[in-house]
């Protein structure tokens, strides 16, 4: 089933929700370039997925490419205050609620993905990729560095020199280097990237969705606070699943049957 955000001739996202997927599809050819209408569609799209959280999500695109990056009369004119909004905008309607869905989002990536759908791509949880896709922050052509989070997500995966390493020098790496260096999470073939993305977004999303959250929750700690602040948040609420319908199950499922055998319903 579809909902969708306006009529299919004038939207440049498609979301399709399944009884568990979500699926997020960006499709404004031929580059798929962030613009004001692009913009407006994803942030509906994610005003969607927050009121209502599917079980998983699954992001990709139509086309050659990912994304070209932003479309730069995006900022032509734009004073620093006016850019100082676009920045809050991006990430208050974007990015940080992407990031707190409370169920796993595999992000897929094929040929480029530049500037803001790679932001986009490091608030997700895993990234999947193409083996010939290749990725680039390269907001220094225009005099800019990424401000939509992406140097401190990308610092978080691959420490703060290889972030700076990437943003300074606007330079393109492929999905086998960023693999390496724990940016993306699997590179596949690509003719078999986007089945292989589906499979896994469905294998999280018919996993156990409270457990996934709680996942998220405290690694979301452990990058504001460290161990101590994740170690808190484990003592304090991870005990919440055991009042979960899903672990009751699985652990009667596990000692009856072994393990393997629990059907997960998010509850």
């Amino acid at each position: 089933a579809s909902w969708p955000l306006a009529s299919a001739a004038m939207t440049p996202v498609r979301l399709e929700r399944g009884e568990r997927l979500a699926i997020l599809t960006i499709d404004s050819p031929p580059l798929n370039l962030f613009d004001r209408p692009l913009i407006d569609a994803l942030k509906s799209a994610v005003a969607e997925l927050a009121a209502e959280p599917p079980r998983g999500l699954l992001i990709r695109a139509e086309g050659r490419v990912v994304s070209g990056g932003v479309d730069v009369e995006l900022f032509h004119g734009l004073t620093p205050d006016d850019g100082s909004a676009l920045w809050t905008e991006l990430l208050a309607e974007l990015v940080e609620p992407l990031e707190a869905l409370p169920a796993p989002v595999v992000f897929a990536a094929h040929g480029l993905t530049l500037t803001a759908a790679f932001e986009i791509a490091l608030a997700c949880d895993l990234i999947v990729a193409a083996r010939s896709a290749r990725f680039g922050l390269v907001e220094t052509v225009v005099g800019l560095t990424p401000s939509m989070g992406g140097t401190q997500r990308l610092a978080e995966r691959a420490g703060s020199g290889r972030a700076r390493e990437l943003v300074m020098t606007g330079e393109l790496f492929g999905a086998e280097q960023l693999e390496r260096w724990n940016v993306v999470n699997r590179v596949f073939d690509d003719g078999e990237l986007d089945v292989r993305a589906r499979a896994l977004a469905t294998q999280l999303a018919d996993g156990p969705t409270r457990a996934h959250a709680m996942t998220k929750h405290v690694t979301r700690r452990f990058r504001d606070g460290g161990i101590p602040a994740a170690d808190e948040a484990t003592r304090a609420e991870a005990a919440e699943l055991f009042g979960t319908d899903d672990l009751q199950r699985a652990v009667e499922t596990f000692l009856e049957h072994g393990p393997g055998k629990a059907t997960f319903e998010g509850r």
